[in-house]
């Protein structure tokens, strides 16, 4: 398949990965954080980790939209669906994501909500043409990739006059995230994460461009390299890394060319422009507030803000204090440190987002890491 075949063939990654041996310096180590999801199922599934030398280690980041959302808003959600009339559309992912007192949209569906899976937006748009006497709340979550169909929607929702579709804003945005953990005591104050440079995410980056990233580059002194998710691709930027640390740069390149540009999609950008604003400030599991990195629905589509039309007063909740989730979406823990993985945490019964979602860096490591020797963890 082009595209596809020719960026997992066998002979070019061991040839990659030589390249790795040979060029990553032996006395000193190369932290290297993948944000998104991913690129971690992708390191995990291919093996990446074993042809990595082992003073090259790589830190799972934050890049999962349903690992990130805190509990107060799925709590939020399950609130939503139990709404008289209510009809909640969400994503397969979301349904399993645990709240306060384990309780789920699953959970929500069990006692009586109509909480509904869907593909896309658009199966939430049909949902509210075929049952007018419904209010059909589409549950958004996702960073930059994600925005603008559920911008669309809004569009469409709005010239169709479909007073019965709201939209649960959860959006967030990756700059944000990644100056968050840039900024974090752990990074700056206490070294307790050691980090040189980052893989930038690609379905993200085709929407923003590489332009929003040169900040970290001049500002921190970090190197990004944006790359796409096949096992060379994901090489061949630890590789484009390795050589900026050696030589000492720190600029953006961008290894997923075929996709991501400059600029990135001015359309797609125009559209999340006109439909959404910034918030303040908005709640990360594992970040704590991030000013600025949320967004919201704007006054114009204000009548189809589920927020606005349901002002719910739910308690923030408190996170299971055995599950590492937190830190784990931080890079200063990796999943085999927490004592619940593997044990009482699994995919059959997740007690953190981290395992839920199937960009989890804890469902990653179940499913394929769990089987790699322990040397090369991050």
């Amino acid at each position: 398949m082009k595209y596809v075949d020719e960026y997992r063939d066998a002979q070019a990654a061991r040839h990659i990965a030589a390249r790795i041996r040979e060029e990553a310096r032996p006395n000193r180590a190369y932290h290297f954080m993948e944000f998104c999801g991913g690129h971690t199922h992708a390191i995990f599934r291919y093996g990446i980790p074993r042809l990595l030398p082992d003073n090259v280690r790589m830190i799972h980041g934050p890049g999962c939209p349903v690992c990130v959302l805190p509990m107060h808003r799925v709590d939020l959600a399950i609130e939503l669906a139990h709404q008289p009339g209510v009809i909640l559309c969400t994503y397969g992912d979301m349904m399993r994501v645990p709240g306060s007192r384990k309780r789920s949209l699953l959970t929500a569906r069990a006692e009586g909500a109509d909480v509904r899976m869907v593909y896309s937006v658009n199966d939430a748009l049909t949902l509210a043409r075929q049952h007018p006497d419904r209010t059909v709340v589409f549950f958004a979550i996702g960073f930059e990739t994600t925005t603008p169909p559920t911008a669309v929607a809004l569009h469409t929702a709005r010239r169709e006059k479909l007073s019965n579709f709201l939209v649960f804003c959860n959006h967030v945005l990756t700059p944000s995230a990644i100056t968050a953990i840039l900024e974090s005591p752990e990074l700056r104050e206490l070294g307790t994460l050691k980090l040189d440079g980052f893989i930038g995410p690609a379905h993200v980056s085709t929407v923003i461009g590489s332009q929003p990233y040169r900040y970290f580059a001049e500002e921190y002194h970090k190197p990004v390299v944006i790359a796409g998710f096949e096992p060379l691709d994901v090489l061949q930027a630890i590789l484009m890394l390795i050589r900026q640390v050696n030589e000492g740069r720190a600029e953006v390149e961008n290894e997923f060319s075929r996709a991501v540009t400059e600029g990135g999609n001015d359309r797609a950008k125009a559209l999340v422009a006109d439909v959404f604003e910034l918030r303040k400030s908005f709640l990360w599991r594992g970040l704590g507030q991030v000013p600025y990195s949320g967004l919201r629905i704007k006054a114009d589509y204000r009548d189809h803000d589920a927020e606005a039309r349901f002002r719910l007063d739910v308690p923030v909740a408190r996170e299971n204090k055995a599950c590492e989730c937190p830190a784990i979406l931080r890079g200063v823990k990796a999943p085999r440190d927490c004592k619940l993985f593997g044990t009482v945490c699994t995919p059959e019964n997740p007690i953190g987002s981290c395992m839920v979602s199937s960009e989890g860096a804890c469902a990653a490591y179940y499913t394929y890491g769990r089987y790699m020797e322990t040397t090369h963890e991050s």
